[in-house]
């Protein structure tokens, strides 16, 4: 368990140091919540939570487009 702590401080030190790497992660976890929230908004449907109200119907649904042959 120390080594978990001595590897812990040597994060939590580097990390309080930077100047410039605070701002740089700060815009990759704003970018990557806009990115998860667009593709939420934009492209996962919610058929399945609207249509069908039960967990049978739904997996009943899901099975029947997973083994359709075209």
């Amino acid at each position: 368990m120390c080594f978990m702590k001595k590897i812990l401080k040597f994060y939590a030190d580097g990390f309080a140091s930077m100047r410039l790497g605070k701002t740089l992660w700060a815009i990759i976890i704003i970018k990557l919540l806009v990115i998860f929230v667009v593709l939420k908004i934009l492209f996962f449907d919610h058929t399945l939570e609207s249509e069908f109200p039960t967990p049978a119907q739904k997996t009943d649904f899901v099975l029947q487009n997973l083994t359709k042959k075209e």
